[in-house]
Parts: structure tokens; C-alpha cells; sequence
């Protein structure tokens, strides 16, 4: 269609494509640690002036997650001061830095192939680095892709933004399967309470090398993605907020069309006539559902299963766990785009509440069949039913609402405050999820932290339905504008 009829689609979708490449980076950084992290503990099993205990692992693989939260609380910051644009470039400059510093991070100040405590301090700086990237990320990609989007297609193209994300997550469990190819993971023996060994017999490859592909190979991505934000536009909302009348009317007018052009930036204009409306200004209400949405997402407990997915499946007595990851990864594209192709028809709130309540028979599946006697099969799909149920709601819907539901105004502020939460609980929940899920009671021994983990993950997606269906709005078909005047009302 024509500029002056109604835009052009092709312009839309190709920047909302390089914003969601962004999460594809999110995907890819988050759970390349999936597959590396057996290797990865079994080198730093070998360094002689301290014990790799099992805690110090769960925080070496959740590094990255404090600097997803630093990134996360400072997006705000920098959307507002510097741009949308310009804060995608500079997570796109922390992606490339820590997937080249997690490949080597003996760099300039310690011997290659030595394990010791300053190498892992520097590890995980780079991994922290990276997280800072993915925080920065997963709050401005969202904003980005809601602001530049027409209301009729914002939550399909924010949904993108997910199905992104779980494609990286894919594409990294295959380049992992590929770069292990015939080498095997190391094998750990527990010979303490906490204290682990490397088994003699184990692969040295992939105790030396293996894990360091994996993290390097995010380098490609990264570059590309830093280099394609350099050619896509500001967002016409922020362009508003900064007086910047005549670019943001060419933005919209290039997506939208004259004809509607200008009506949509009157109606962003008599938003964002006071830019100086505090936090708190439309009510704790709307910062308090923004903050749970967040919160809930990652109390559901789904990226214990994708961080950990090889272990887990290997516990459960799987030939090849890898494998498995790898068709788990598949089928939560499939759901993914169940909520892509249906979340401006069904709504976001049908959605969510229908996903948590898949995800609680799924983990409730899982909590029991380590307390009877089962078949692998039945746990293995139990985790395929609580992992799609996540995929078609609260993956990618949460990312929508945060995006969708703050007034212009405090936007910024408030998707930076909601998404830091999320990290927080990320980091909370796989910090914690390894010394849980090996916990031992009596005559149950590992059983009852298998089960205690994944029944307690299945009563919190009971509550999360709850808590969706008493308080939080539906916005499908609503404008950005629209949501100044519900809170307003609600105030």
C-alpha cells in the first residue's frame, strides 16, 4: 500500500524484525547455558585454590540474570534520555562483548585452561555483561515493537517478539547439540553434601573446549544485530514525548499513512502534553499489576526447565537428553505461535488464564510422577504440557501487557521497574531451583526435591490464574492512548 493510503507493511515488518532479532539475542544469551553448563562446572571442578560447590555453580549458571536485572532497571533511564533506538545498540555492543569474553575469558590476565577463583570472577563479569544486554533488551525490544505498531497488530508483533526469544532459546539447543556432536557431557559424581567430582572417564574435550563454542557462537548474532539497529528508526511515541513532531510524524506516516498519520499523533500529543507525570500519577494499581505480571512469569517456574532442560531429562532416564531439549524447544515454538496467530482474537486474559491453568497440570504431572511409580514418558510429557501451556500465555502475553498497559507518560519508568522485577524472580527461581530439585527427605532421597520443586511451581500457577482473572484489564483493541484514560477512571 502507498504512503498515502495506508503505509507500507513492508517498512513495519522489517524494523519490528530488526527490534526482534533483539529477542532472539534474549533467547539465545538466557539459554545457551542449557547445554554448557555441565562443562562448564566440570572445569571449574579442576581449580585447586577453591571447592566448585553445587551453590557456587547455580550462581556461576544464574550470573548473568544480576546483570539482567541492572540492565532491566536502568532501561528506563536510558529509553527516556537517550532513545529507544540508541539503548538497543548498546545491548547489541554488550551482547558481542560477553559472548566473546564467555568464549575466552583467560583474556590478557590468566593462563589458558587454568581453573581458579579469578577466572571464574571473570566469567561471570562476562556473563553479567551479557545479562545487562539481554535486561536492556527485553524491556526496550517490547516497547519498541508497541510503539511503532498499529493497535490492531501491537499484541501480534509484540507476540513476535516472544516466538523470538523461543526460537533463539531452539537455535541455541541445536548449535549446542551440534557443537557437543559425538563428544559426550562430563560425567559429575556427588561426593558430598554439596561438593561434586568429575568423573576420570569423562570427555576432556568438552571440559576444556565444548562450553566455550557455545558461548562464543552468540558473537555472529550479536554483531548482526548491533549493525541492523543502526539503519531503523526512532520510535514515534518517544519522538513525541521529545517534541520532535515532524520525524515522528513521518515514522508513523511511512507505517500508517498520511490519511491516519496525523490523527495518531494528536491523539499521542494530548498524552504526553505533561511529561512530567510521576510514577505514581494514574495510581498504584497499574504499577502494582505491571509488577506481578512480571512477577508471576517467572514464579511459574519455567526457566528452572529451561536452563536445567539436558539435566532434567537425564534424571528422568532419557537416552539422550539433548535430544530431548532440542524437541522440546520445537514444540514450544509450535505454542508460541498459537499465541501469535490468536492473541487478537481470543484476547490477552483468556490466554493467560487457560495457560496457567495447562502449566499447573503439567507441573502437578510432574511433581507426582516422582512419588509413583511411572513410566519416563509420563514426566517427560507432563514438562511438554506445562512448558507449550507457557508458551502460548504467559511467554509471550506478559511481554504484550507490560508493553501495552502503561500510559505514555511513565512508560518508561514503569516497563523499567516491571521488567527488573521479572529478573529478579528469574535469578531468584534458577538460583534456587538446583539445591531445591536435589534436596533429600528420608527414604524419598533426591525424589522429594524433584517433587517438592514442581508442585510448588503448580500451586503458584493457580494463583496466577486467580490473580489475572480479579485484576487485570483486557486491552485487546485498545490504543497506547486508550490505557490514560482506564486508569485515570480507575484511579
Amino acid at each position: 500500500m502507498g504512503k498515502e493510503t495506508g503505509g507500507s507493511k513492508l517498512y513495519l515488518f522489517s524494523i519490528v524484525a530488526v527490534a526482534v532479532l533483539g529477542g532472539l539475542l534474549f533467547g539465545y544469551d538466557t539459554a545457551v547455558i542449557s547445554g554448557a553448563e555441565k562443562g562448564l562446572q566440570a572445569f571449574f571442578l579442576g581449580a585447586k585454590d577453591f571447592v566448585y560447590t553445587d551453590i557456587i555453580h547455580g550462581v556461576t549458571s544464574s550470573s548473568a540474570l544480576l546483570g539482567c536485572i541492572l540492565g532491566s532497571a536502568i532501561s528506563g533511564l536510558l529509553a527516556s534520555r537517550c532513545g529507544r533506538r540508541p539503548t538497543l545498540f548498546i545491548a547489541g555492543m554488550l551482547f558481542l562483548l560477553s559472548a566473546l569474553g564467555s568464549y575466552y575469558p583467560e583474556f590478557f590476565f590468566f593462563a589458558y585452561g587454568e581453573p581458579s577463583l579469578p577466572l571464574l570472577i571473570a566469567f561471570n563479569f562476562y556473563r553479567v555483561l551479557g545479562g545487562v544486554g539481554v535486561g536492556l533488551a527485553s524491556a526496550i525490544c517490547p516497547m519498541y515493537i508497541a510503539e511503532v505498531a498499529p493497535s490492531n497488530l501491537r499484541g501480534t508483533l509484540v507476540s513476535w517478539n516472544q516466538f523470538a526469544i523461543i526460537f533463539g532459546q531452539l537455535v541455541v539447543y541445536f548449535v549446542n547439540f551440534m557443537i557437543l556432536g559425538e563428544h559426550t557431557n562430563p560425567i559429575i559424581e556427588k561426593i558430598g553434601e554439596t561438593v561434586y567430582a568429575v568423573n576420570p572417564g569423562s570427555d576432556p574435550w568438552t571440559i576444556q573446549t565444548g562450553w566455550r563454542y557455545m558461548f562464543g557462537s552468540e558473537a555472529f548474532v550479536a554483531a548482526l544485530f548491533a549493525i541492523l539497529v543502526c539503519f531503523v528508526p526512532e520510535s514515534p511515541r518517544y519522538l513525541a514525548l521529545k517534541g520532535r513532531d515532524g520525524k515522528a510524524l513521518d515514522v508513523l506516516t511511512r507505517i500508517n499513512g498520511a490519511a491516519v498519520a496525523g490523527k495518531i499523533l494528536a491523539d499521542i500529543k494530548s498524552t504526553v502534553s505533561v511529561k512530567s507525570e510521576k510514577l505514581f500519577s494514574f495510581g498504584v494499581m497499574v504499577i502494582f499489576i505491571g509488577v506481578m505480571l512480571s512477577v508471576f512469569q517467572q514464579a511459574v517456574g519455567i526457566n528452572a526447565v529451561l536452563y536445567y532442560a539436558p539435566r532434567i531429562f537425564e534424571s528422568m532416564g532419557m537416552g539422550n537428553p539433548m535430544a530431548q531439549t532440542v524437541m522440546m524447544g520445537v514444540v514450544n515454538i509450535i505454542f508460541t505461535l498459537v499465541a501469535v496467530f490468536t492473541v487478537e482474537r481470543l484476547g490477552r486474559k483468556p490466554l493467560l488464564i487457560g495457560g496457567s491453568i495447562g502449566m499447573a497440570v503439567g507441573a502437578l504431572g510432574v511433581a507426582l510422577s516422582n512419588v509413583m511409580s511411572v513410566h519416563p514418558f509420563v514426566p517427560v510429557v507432563s514438562i511438554m504440557i506445562y512448558s507449550a501451556s507457557f508458551m502460548f500465555s504467559w511467554g509471550p502475553i506478559c511481554w504484550v501487557l507490560i508493553s501495552e498497559i502503561f500510559p505514555n507518560t511513565i512508560r518508561s519508568a514503569a516497563v523499567a521497574i516491571a521488567v527488573a522485577f521479572q529478573w529478579i524472580f528469574n535469578f531468584i527461581v534458577s538460583s534456587t531451583f538446583v539445591p531445591m530439585y536435589n534436596m533429600s527427605l528420608g527414604s524419598m532421597g533426591d525424589s522429594f526435591g524433584h517433587m517438592f520443586a514442581y508442585a510448588l511451581y503448580g500451586i503458584i500457577c493457580i494463583v496466577a490464574a486467580w490473580f489475572v482473572y480479579r485484576l487485570v484489564p483486557e486491552t485487546k483493541g485498545k490504543t497506547l492512548e486508550d490505557m490514560t484514560a482506564l486508569w485515570r477512571s480507575r484511579r
